[in-house]
């Protein structure tokens, strides 16, 4: 199969920058002997530092954004009450983009059920690209439509429940929603689903309308839902978290991808979000805890580096204090 048309110059620029490689180790070694010491060190270390460089880059391009790691996560909540559960969370896929396509998505849902979560839940952008349906060929949509479709295969106990992100509006909302609902997810837009969990009781899973092509709205989400049960928001942004209401055990979400790009001493330069401190990993804010995920691909440049594709397995348990039986006289 032919690489994404996205990483033709990047895989132009591999060749070249190897060739060009070998062709500055075989001059060093023509003019080693004539050299003095001094410049033998500076034109060494400069062209190990290219050489450093090189390999970076296709580390970053090639290596990183097809790798796929499984983090795992316990979360401890004043506000959880039943018994632990374990909640898988897939986000951005970004099918048809430079590094996954639906047979990649297949292989992942193979990945997510065998770590036999209770709960998948899907946190967004499940579109790669930034163009609509109607000017996507066929052959893109079909690619698209068939990623999405290989959630069917998903099994979880208490089912698979999900958001949409801005790429899947900007491509089309009512197609992406219908897809997930075809391929038996929830699909959230400011409303709720009640799940019964084995054991008795039930989780209320609200799931927000996307923060950049919608209106996140809390009240709207939890329309109608019970207040005795414990309760999780699913939210392709983080954004929407400095307004999340108590009560919430745990907010999930995606969208800005860690960065895609971590550079050391120096942090996350790209992070597509108003509060940074949302931009990756367990926040804890004013009481209230939210999780977001790095996800699976990649959106305007197709690199990775220092934070690999992810599947986060979530074990969450309750942290209230253990009841003591009153005395017995």
């Amino acid at each position: 199969m032919l690489p994404h048309p996205h990483l033709w110059p990047a895989l132009i620029g591999a060749v070249l920058g190897f060739a060009l490689v070998v062709w500055a180790c075989f001059w060093l070694v023509k003019r080693w002997g004539g050299m003095s010491v001094r410049r033998r060190w500076v034109v060494g270390v400069a062209i190990a530092l290219c050489e450093a460089a090189y390999w970076l880059n296709i580390y970053a391009w090639f290596v990183e954004p097809n790798m796929l790691v499984v983090r795992h996560v316990e979360i401890v909540s004043a506000d959880w009450r039943g018994a632990p559960i374990t909640i898988a969370a897939v986000s951005d896929t970004h099918v048809g983009g430079p590094h996954v396509n639906a047979e990649r998505v297949e292989r992942i849902v193979q990945r997510v059920n065998a770590l036999q979560p209770d709960l998948v839940v899907l946190l967004g952008d499940y579109v790669g690209g930034h163009a609509p349906e109607v000017e996507r060929s066929v052959r893109a949509q079909n690619e698209i439509l068939d990623g999405i479709a290989a959630f069917a295969a998903l099994d979880a106990p208490l089912g698979v429940v999900g958001v949409l992100g801005n790429h899947d509006v900007w491509y089309r909302r009512e197609t992406i929603t219908r897809a997930l609902e075809d391929a038996g997810a929830a699909a959230l837009w400011n409303r709720n689903v009640e799940i019964e969990r084995r054991g008795g009781g039930r989780i209320v899973i609200a799931g927000l309308a996307d923060d950049m092509t919608g209106e996140p709205d809390f009240d709207a989400a939890f329309d109608g839902a019970s207040i005795v049960w414990d309760r999780i928001v699913i939210s392709h942004s983080p954004d929407p978290f400095a307004d999340m209401p108590p009560g919430s055990a745990l907010m999930l979400a995606g969208h800005g991808h860690c960065g895609q790009v971590t550079i050391p001493f120096f942090g996350r330069p790209n992070l597509p979000l108003r509060n940074r401190a949302y931009g990756c990993g367990l926040i804890e804010e004013d009481g209230k805890q939210m999780y977001v995920t790095a996800g699976i691909g990649t959106s305007i440049v197709p690199v990775r580096f220092l934070n690999p594709p992810e599947i986060v397995l979530i074990r969450l348990r309750s942290g209230a204090p253990a009841q003591i039986p009153p005395p017995v006289y």
